[in-house]
């Protein structure tokens, strides 16, 4: 896996034995997380959870952990219109992250994207940073939303350093001027990658468990293309 996108100097904690067992797993575990609520962790979740299955032909299943649950509620009301799931959305706390992984890892080659909740002030969240193989972070550019991503990054390469970390910019508007721009992205670096923005379109809202607007397409695919090929790709031949 290519790592030099996300090299930082912060020392890593030595891991409890049932961690140090997650990390030797055979599934990947990618978390979409961000400590701010409401910076488009849950879309960005199916995004990625669409675009695997659907273009991809992998396996996944996505583990709903947080608080609001809306993935899971997605997925429900998907069954009543009898849509066929392209993948299982489990509803899950955190604290029930150790087994729900060890029985995953009965499937070798799946991926578990894990949509975490909007805050940081649970243990249960050492697990899942520990299990982590790749992370991805959507963020805005104001002010709070950018100190809120900062701190999500530091506290989870306390105890993950080698997961690459990947900073999605989300919600960009063109008629907007950044004034921070560089300067917040010179300060992620330091963490991890910034990948391509996602322009703010209306049409994100019509994203449900089984399918992604066409119309989507063409805002989405340069940044998905850009994760699967960099740090998915060579799973897959694994």
């Amino acid at each position: 896996m290519k790592q030099s996108w996300a090299g930082t100097d912060v020392v890593n904690e030595k891991p409890e034995p049932i961690l140090d067992k997650i990390q030797n797993s055979t599934i990947m575990v990618i978390l979409i997380g961000n400590q701010k609520g409401g910076a488009g962790k849950s879309t960005l979740t199916l995004l990625f959870a669409n675009y695997l299955t659907q273009m991809k032909k992998r396996k996944v299943t996505v583990l709903d952990m947080d608080y609001q649950q809306s993935l899971a509620s997605k997925a429900e009301k998907a069954k009543i219109l009898e849509n066929e799931p392209l993948y299982e959305v489990v509803p899950a706390d955190l604290k029930h992250f150790p087994s729900l992984h060890s029985a995953l890892s009965s499937r070798p080659g799946e991926i578990i994207l894990i949509d975490l909740p909007g805050k940081m002030d649970d243990d249960g969240l050492l697990a899942l940073f520990a299990a982590a193989d790749v992370v991805l972070c959507p963020f805005a550019y104001d002010e709070f939303s950018v100190d809120s991503t900062l701190l999500f990054a530091m506290v989870l390469r306390k105890i993950n350093s080698k997961a690459p970390f990947i900073f999605i910019p989300n919600r960009i508007k063109n008629t907007v001027k950044y004034e921070t721009k560089t300067e917040v992205e010179r300060v992620m670096q330091q963490f991890g990658i910034v990948a391509p923005g996602l322009a703010d379109r209306v049409d994100f809202q019509r994203i449900s468990t089984f399918q992604t607007p066409l119309i989507l397409l063409p805002v989405v695919l340069p940044v998905l293309d850009l994760i699967y090929s960099q740090y998915l790709k060579w799973e897959e031949q694994t």
